[in-house]
């Protein structure tokens, strides 16, 4: 767990949990690991983008996935041209 903008979907009990790295406390708790993944990309997209780790139950990372920032309803404009 490295990146303060990224979130990890890590094993909780019978379900997943979404946490932010740093926080001991999961932000979420899900029963499917598909579930917990959804809400963990929705958080890092509305954070400005980062990295979604997925943990198996060993803990070890199976996979992560680069998610970029949500889109800006007002996008800044060049003022310059």
């Amino acid at each position: 767990m490295s990146s303060s903008k990224g979130r990890d979907v890590v094993p909780d009990g019978k379900g997943s949990a979404v946490k932010k790295p740093g926080v001991a406390e999961p932000e979420s708790r899900h029963r499917t690991q598909s579930a917990a993944e959804k809400q963990a990309k929705k958080a890092v997209r509305k954070d400005g983008g980062g990295e979604v780790r997925i943990h198996g139950r060993d803990g070890a990372i199976r996979d992560s996935d680069t998610v970029g920032p949500a889109s800006d309803p007002f996008p800044p404009r060049d003022t310059k041209r």
